[in-house]
């Protein structure tokens, strides 16, 4: 399994590592290299399903999906959960077009150059570092909320909302990896980042966050021009 740490988010103009996953939606593996000399691929970093932000982006992601592969451009979704506990969360709660691979260590996050914040009493070093009181004076605003909540004001009340149950492997994944940062990254045939959408950005301006789909259509049909 090929593992490129990067020190930052990769950015237009880098060339995406290959990593190797157990496939979620199908059996097998899947890789970056996969699509390597084929077609455009959207590749998604997410927290794992324990993260209800990230059970959002996900399914935003895949919504665009269909009209991606339209353009010649595929998806994949990535997550921070084990196999057997997505491939169960994804036959209750399947998403069309969804092609997803499982990464409980987070090796492509790290690969991507995505940090895992650390969180402290007192220090905020972004994007490694953050002090709870500057997590708690965060507000996340997102149509699914009645109102801009904290951070784990907001965690507590989309959990109740869409009845999710934790289960031991959700436990492990929040031990490790609960302040990982997450992205989009959109790699042209020869895998190379062209367009990328990161929670490191602008001090954490977009976490919790999903891309504009107009952003992302258009960064696709130049990729795909």
């Amino acid at each position: 399994m090929s593992e490129n740490q990067s020190e930052r988010p990769l950015q237009p103009g880098d060339r995406a590592p290959n990593v190797i996953l157990d496939a979620i939606t199908r059996q097998g593996k899947i890789s970056i290299d996969d699509f390597r000399g084929q077609k455009p691929v959207l590749v998604g970093l997410f927290r794992g399903l324990h993260c209800p932000f990230c059970r959002r982006q996900i399914a935003s992601m895949a919504s665009l999906a269909g009209d991606l592969q339209q353009k010649g451009v595929e998806s994949l979704t990535i997550v921070n959960t084990p196999i057997d506990r997505a491939r169960l969360y994804f036959r209750y709660h399947p998403l069309p077009n969804l092609v997803a691979a499982s990464d409980p260590d987070r090796i492509s996050h790290r690969a991507f150059g995505l940090p895992n914040l650390e969180f402290t009493q007192s220090e905020t070093v972004w994007p490694y570092k953050v002090s709870l009181d500057t997590l708690t004076s965060m507000r996340v605003d997102i149509p699914d909320l009645p109102q801009p909540m904290a951070p784990m004001a907001a965690v507590e009340f989309l959990d109740n909302a869409d009845g999710y149950e934790f289960t031991d492997d959700d436990k492990r994944m929040i031990a490790t990896g609960e302040g990982q940062l997450v992205g989009e990254f959109l790699l042209d045939r020869d895998g190379v980042v062209r367009w990328c959408f990161t929670e490191v950005a602008d001090d954490g301006r977009h976490m919790f966050g999903v891309p504009a789909p107009e952003e992302v259509m258009s960064a696709a049909s130049h990729i795909a021009a």
